[in-house]
């Protein structure tokens, strides 16, 4: 049974950091690319960022670049995010993404569109305080 399930949210104030996990389990996860996406209260879901079946290639939305860090590992199965300098505007349900096994998502043009991704978590709830 294939499964990922996302923990670490919170509640943090603004320029506080947080850490999300996402553990993977029921296929091999380094047959996959990852990714994070999250989506506020009354928007769309929206891609944040992306890793290589290694972690050797990372992408992130220009709303993040700078703050946030990918990375993962695959002997624990697990994805991370790691996010800094946080802003108001980043409270979300943030979502670990895991598409066909051995597609270069990450690299592809699509990497954005939620289609492209066939397993999903619940979610973790990030609030960042004013």
């Amino acid at each position: 049974q294939v499964q990922v399930v996302e923990s670490g949210g919170g509640v943090v104030q603004a320029g506080g950091s947080l850490r999300l996990s996402c553990t993977a389990s029921g296929f091999t996860f380094d047959d996959y690319t990852m990714a994070w996406f999250r989506q506020a209260p009354g928007k769309e879901r929206e891609w944040v960022s992306c890793i290589g079946f290694s972690g050797g290639s990372t992408a992130y939305a220009d709303s993040v670049k700078g703050r946030f860090t990918i990375s993962r590992d695959n002997a624990k199965s697990t994805l991370y995010l790691q996010m800094n300098s946080l802003k108001p505007e980043d409270t979300a349900m943030y979502y670990c993404a895991a598409p066909t096994p051995f597609r270069p998502t990450c690299s592809s043009a699509h990497r954005y569109r939620m289609s492209e991704y066939n397993y999903w978590g619940q979610g973790t709830q990030v609030t960042v305080s004013s």
